[in-house]
């Protein structure tokens, strides 16, 4: 005689809710999620509503320039027909004037060498005195950082007009220090009788302005370090330069990546400097691609031209935007 297990709920009382199993990781019987838990899922709109307003003002203010220009280099814009208000397309004219002209490709690798000159120095530099700040006292350390600043703050114009005495043939400084120093054959020597020296003096100037903020950068990611590295590294008997590699270097080695793109976008459309030198001299060796830009449009009244000039410029920034995105990714798919 079997015994019936199905035992009757007394009416008014509430059967026990079905307890849920979990098999491979399944929740079986339960519930389905309330509405907070549902809520919880859904992607919030908070953060994208606070970041539209942004977005929106750089798009206002960066894309529309930048299409303007684009639509501009399939125009004829000279002088006469920006004043009279004629709109002439000309396809790819602009585009082929720029590119079937040699000194355009001179000018193209003059501008790549000196723009590397620059980040080379700019990097190197500030990977110096940041070392330099870590391990000089603290007295002398402020000297250093307040001598960066004023260097870093000092006007575009004003920290040209500067090295153009320093450099000068008759009155410069540096001629003078080289020749008490017995460096005789500088007495009266001329920087600014070449494009190579020219270019020289100039990516000098614009390391000079460069550094502080390397240096500033750089040394931020060293005091991220832990000092219990550096003591481990110590007591393992590794030198100054396996300590570096060993502990300095990972730590620092995404802020080099990053001052080494900045300063390549920097330093890939500098202007002022190059123009309030020599302006573009001696006979043009000076010249780079903002330069030739600034010929093109506003001295030669040629518009059109100018902006296919600055359209190839944007898509060498996109390109090299791109290639740094790309490394960036990887190095954070590696550090996964």
């Amino acid at each position: 005689m079997t015994r019936n297990t199905n035992t009757a709920v007394p009416a008014g009382v509430s059967s026990p809710a079905p307890r849920s199993a979990t098999v491979g990781g399944d929740t079986v019987g339960s519930r389905p999620a309330g509405p907070a838990k549902r809520r919880a899922r859904r992607p919030q709109a908070l953060p994208y509503l606070l970041l539209a307003p942004a977005v929106l003002a750089i798009l206002a203010l960066l894309g529309w320039p930048v299409i303007s220009v684009a639509i501009t280099s399939f125009r004829k814009l000279d002088l006469g027909e920006l004043v009279r208000g004629e709109v002439t397309w000309v396809g790819l004219d602009n585009y082929r004037e720029v590119l079937t002209d040699s000194d355009f490709w001179s000018i193209t690798l003059r501008t790549v060498v000196f723009t590397g000159c620059c980040v080379a120095g700019i990097v190197l530099g500030g990977l110096v005195v940041s070392l330099l700040m870590r391990h000089v006292p603290p007295a002398v350390r402020v000297v250093l950082q307040l001598s960066m600043v004023l260097a870093w703050a000092m006007p575009i114009v004003a920290a040209t007009t500067v090295f153009q005495w320093i450099f000068d043939q008759n009155y410069g400084i540096l001629n003078k220090t080289l020749v008490k120093f017995g460096f005789d054959s500088f007495a009266g020597h001329a920087w600014f009788t070449t494009g190579f020296s020219t270019m020289t003096v100039i990516v000098v100037l614009i390391a000079w302005q460069g550094i502080p903020f390397a240096a500033f950068t750089l040394y931020a990611g060293m005091l991220s370090v832990p000092g219990d590295l550096y003591e481990a590294a110590g007591i393992d008997g590794a030198n100054p330069w396996q300590t570096f590699r060993a502990v300095t270097w990972p730590a620092i080695r995404p802020l080099v990546t990053l001052t080494s793109f900045l300063s390549l976008l920097w330093d890939f459309k500098v202007f002022t400097q190059v123009w309030a030198m020599k302006e573009g001299g001696p006979n043009g060796e000076s010249t780079t691609l903002p330069v030739l830009q600034y010929l093109k449009g506003i001295a030669g009244n040629h518009f059109g031209v100018a902006a296919a000039v600055s359209v190839l410029m944007i898509i060498v920034l996109v390109l090299v935007t791109a290639q740094y995105l790309r490394l960036l990714l990887r190095s954070q798919e590696v550090e996964l």
